[in-house]
Order: structure tokens, then C-alpha cells, then sequence
């Protein structure tokens, strides 16, 4: 009887993977959204473009760099995710098959996401000092979100040296 249970009680521990599939949907709707925004905002430059600034460029294509790293942000949490967590999606042979998918790890996917959050913060911060001179930008701002950006950028570097020495410590205690 208690292997009965514990058989019932693993097969639904197993199939509980299955409540994440509503979240990857959500994620798939917030691409959606982020593709709505990037075709709104590129389409509100095109009037422009003959008479913008050189700065009013940058600032508009860094906007555009910024949702296209969110995008891609979001697309490799939703595939990773998915095939590290729910289930393996049958790609095998395709063409367009990425090829990290099927070998990205969990670690792999935090460093993945921790770059691209550095690097959607840099182009934040990047656009706040391309601001300065067209509107005023408050020094106090400036400050906190240069301090913001760094310790995204430590946090990053200490995720990827805990997971360089937890990899090294891992192959030296095996062999």
C-alpha cells in the first residue's frame, strides 16, 4: 500500500511540471505586447527621420535595441524554461533549431539572463546620459541608476564566478 502511495504521490509531483505551461503562454502574450510597442515606436520615428537630430536617432534606435533585447530576453526564458522544466520540444532536424536549445543548463540560462539584463541596463543608462542636454536630468537619478547598472554587473560576474568554481570544485571532487 505505501509503495502504492508513493508511486501516486511521484507521478504527481511529476506531472505538476505541467502548471508552468500557463506561464509560458503569459510570457508568449507579453512578446505580443513588446512587439506592439517596438512596431509603434518605430512607426512613430519614420515621420521624423528626415528631421531629427543625430542624439534624437540614437535615443529612438537604443529604444528599439532595448525592447528587441527584452524580446529575446523573454523568448530564451520561454524555450529554455520550457525544455528545462515542463517538457522537450520536438525540434530535432529542424533548421532553425537554436543551438543551445536542448543544451542550455540551468546555469547556463541564469548567466543568459543575467547578460541580458546588463546589457538592457546599460542601454537604459546609455540613454539617460544620450538625454542629458535635451531635457533635464536629475543628478540624483543619474547616480542611482549608474549604481543600479553596476550592481547588476557584479551580480552577474559573482553568478558566473560561483558557477565557474562550483563547476571546477564538482569535476575536481569526480576524477
Amino acid at each position: 500500500m505505501w509503495k502504492k502511495l508513493e508511486h501516486w504521490f511521484e507521478t504527481a509531483l511529476f506531472a505538476s511540471r505541467w502548471i508552468l505551461a500557463p506561464f509560458y503562454v503569459g510570457l508568449i502574450a507579453a512578446l505580443l505586447l513588446l512587439l506592439v510597442v517596438f512596431v509603434r515606436t518605430f512607426l512613430g520615428a519614420v515621420p521624423e527621420a528626415l528631421t531629427m537630430t543625430v542624439e534624437v536617432a540614437i535615443l529612438k534606435v537604443l529604444t528599439l535595441l532595448d525592447l528587441a533585447l527584452a524580446a529575446n530576453l523573454i523568448l530564451v526564458v520561454i524555450l529554455a524554461g520550457y525544455e528545462s522544466f515542463v517538457s522537450k520540444i520536438d525540434t530535432e532536424g529542424h533548421e532553425d533549431r537554436p543551438g543551445w536549445m536542448g543544451t542550455t543548463t540551468f546555469s547556463g540560462l541564469k548567466l543568459k539572463l543575467y547578460a541580458s539584463i546588463v546589457a538592457i541596463s546599460g542601454i537604459q543608462l546609455l540613454k539617460l546620459f544620450m538625454g542629458i542636454g535635451q531635457k533635464p536630468v536629475d543628478g540624483h537619478d543619474l547616480m542611482w541608476a549608474t549604481i543600479i547598472h553596476f550592481a547588476f554587473v557584479v551580480t552577474a560576474v559573482l553568478s558566473a564566478l560561483t558557477d565557474y568554481l562550483s563547476a571546477r570544485g564538482s569535476k575536481s571532487s569526480s576524477g
